[in-house]
């Protein structure tokens, strides 16, 4: 497997983890969402908003989409989580229209990064997607340690890469059209 089928395999596992995981989000009794929790954000709520937050802004950088910081700075946090999902989905499905149309070359293509006070910086299109990847999975887990303190338990969200764990995720992919 070449990095460029792997990044495109890992845009899949973005929405397919994102997919479980709003699953038991979704599941949670009144208050949970938003109670405080200890974490580097202070609840469940405010740990995916930021996550589609930076999603946003990374989309913007890849697709030279000219909003630049402001994509970050402009967002305004979702109080509900149905409509949470349903923006994360929808910008996971942008990222992986994206790495689709992606070319091996590509990866190496530097895009204008709009870092505020450090001005733009030029990123390889690569560095900047497995950058995306380590942030959610890291926020991700964050969420799933999170909801161990809920009356949901966390789910299972490394199930996605080896074949060995494809009874596990079978119908959940076909689902989601991966």
């Amino acid at each position: 497997m070449n990095l460029l089928d792997h990044l495109r395999r890992m845009a899949g596992n973005n929405l397919w983890s994102n997919d479980r995981l709003y699953r038991a989000v979704l599941a949670l009794k009144p208050g949970e969402f938003e109670a405080e929790r200890t974490s580097f954000f202070p609840s469940i709520k405010a740990t995916l908003n930021h996550v589609l937050a930076v999603d946003y802004l990374y989309l913007d950088f890849l697709e030279e989409g000219g909003v630049g910081a402001a994509a970050f700075d402009d967002f305004v946090p979702f109080d509900e989580p149905h409509a949470l999902f349903a923006a994360q989905i929808a910008a996971d499905r942008r990222l992986i229209v994206f790495c689709d149309g992606l070319s091996e070359a590509d990866l190496d293509r530097r895009v204008i990064t709009d870092r505020r006070e450090d001005g733009m910086i030029p990123e390889r299109i690569g560095d900047i997607l497995a950058h995306v990847f380590l942030h959610d999975i890291h926020h991700r887990g964050q969420v799933h340690a999170m909801l161990s303190g809920t009356s949901v338990p966390p789910p299972q969200l490394d199930e996605f890469l080896l074949d060995y764990d494809i009874k596990l995720r079978e119908a959940e992919v076909e689902k989601l059209g991966l």
